[in-house]
């Protein structure tokens, strides 16, 4: 990313509006850009200035200006009938035109019921009309809303989760890589992290160093995902970082397990085990998170961690 793709990011960058991979990118140009360093610090500035900023009422005066220039009330409801009159009296055909119109089906003759469509002759072809058509577009009605079920059912099926947990862990993780301060409590012992979450949430998370598989502990914070805080327990792998988000099984925010899953180009795996929903977060590849989970799984279980794992 270069300056030109930059600077108009640095707002909603500060404003914490990007997506994952988008805030990654500027903040990156950021850390190698001294212009556009300067431009964001700027920008930060002014917004906690405004935000700090006195309040101030607008003057009676001015409050009556702006009411005297705005339509009076009777005039504004006139001027909404008279829209309303225009609309009821425009054509029933031009008010319904739409690419779905083709849909619908053909209406009844008039003067007659479906009991008039029987007739012979000329009746009994127009019948044969009508019915072949209406057949031939319900039918295809009817398949166009088989289809769009079965897109959403799939699209469901490979998630398993709705994509809000999913992006609010993705975020969660890259907000806490980009600010530097991923770690409260630093400690590859887990009898020191482990006692550090008493008393800061309402539940006890396994934890176990991995070092002896190649996830060897670096420490554990906090974290605020789903509407409630959560315990969040870092690994490293070779240069990556995982982040190890641990809930209650029975929580409303824990989600579900089910299948590994890349979102924005993070790896994200989950997992039920010890009472507790596992969801782990990385950069790495998606088989680095299997790894981990079975050597989890091995300690948790009291076996053992298993061999190294040398993936990326």
């Amino acid at each position: 990313m270069d300056c030109n793709e930059a600077r108009p990011l640095l707002d909603a960058n500060a404003d914490h509006e990007l997506t994952p991979p988008q805030s990654r990118d500027v903040q990156r140009h950021i850390e190698s850009c001294e212009a556009c360093r300067r431009e964001s610090e700027m920008v930060r500035a002014m917004k906690g200035a405004v935000r700090s900023a006195n309040y101030y009422r607008a003057p009676d005066e001015l409050r009556a200006k702006i009411m005297a220039a705005l339509p009076s009330t009777e005039l504004a409801a006139q001027q909404g009938a008279a829209r309303d009159s225009e609309m009821r009296a425009e054509p029933r055909a031009r008010q319904r035109k739409g690419w779905f119109d083709w849909l619908r089906l053909p209406q009844l003759p008039k003067g007659g019921g479906f009991g008039s469509l029987a007739g012979e002759g000329a009746g009994g072809a127009m019948s044969g009309g009508w019915q072949s058509g209406a057949a031939w577009r319900g039918g295809l009605a009817l398949a166009l809303c088989v289809l769009v079920a079965a897109g959403i059912a799939v699209t469901l099926h490979r998630t398993g989760e709705p994509l809000p947990l999913v992006d609010e862990l993705v975020a969660s993780h890259v907000r806490a890589q980009l600010s530097g301060h991923d770690i409260d409590v630093v400690s590859s012992d887990q009898h020191t992290v482990k006692p550090w979450f008493n008393g800061k949430i309402d539940y006890a998370p396994p934890v176990e160093d991995l070092a002896a598989s190649g996830f060897p502990l670096a420490g554990g914070r906090l974290d605020y995902v789903g509407h409630r805080r959560v315990a969040v327990l870092t690994y490293k792998h070779a240069k990556h970082v995982i982040d190890v988000y641990v809930f209650p099984e029975d929580d409303r925010a824990a989600g579900k397990p089910g299948a590994p899953l890349v979102q924005d180009g993070y790896a994200v795996a989950r997992w039920r085990d010890e009472g507790m929903m596992w969801w782990a977060v990385t950069d790495a590849a998606p088989e680095s998170l299997t790894a981990l989970q079975a050597a989890l799984t091995a300690r948790l279980h009291g076996g053992e961690a298993g061999a190294p794992y040398s993936g990326s």
